[in-house]
């Protein structure tokens, strides 16, 4: 799994049966003290995620174990909202 940050969100109107009624973000991974790194890609969101959350997403095979991505062409998948981070003993996020 990733962390990363939902930075925006995308519509597409005509795709995969599969992928109907499904809500597709635009994520960004983050490092534990949460600088944005890489280029942006597409998840599917499927705990309820929003803008600005950091978040946990599965990707490969991992992504299409959910409820709402069996057997769906998806390469990765929001599973979690982070509360918080830990590393050595410090906080490095916690969601306000």
């Amino acid at each position: 799994m990733r962390i990363a940050y939902v930075v925006g969100s995308t519509v597409s109107t005509i795709k995969d049966e599969l992928l109907r009624g499904t809500k597709l973000l635009i994520v960004r991974e983050a490092t534990v003290t949460g600088e944005v790194v890489g280029e942006p890609f597409i998840a599917v969101d499927g705990v309820g995620a929003g803008s600005g959350e950091l978040v946990l997403v599965a990707e490969g095979s991992a992504a299409r174990q959910t409820r709402t991505t069996r057997d769906a062409p998806v390469d990765a998948t929001i599973v979690g909202i982070i509360d918080s981070l830990e590393v050595d003993g410090t906080f490095t996020f916690r969601k306000g």
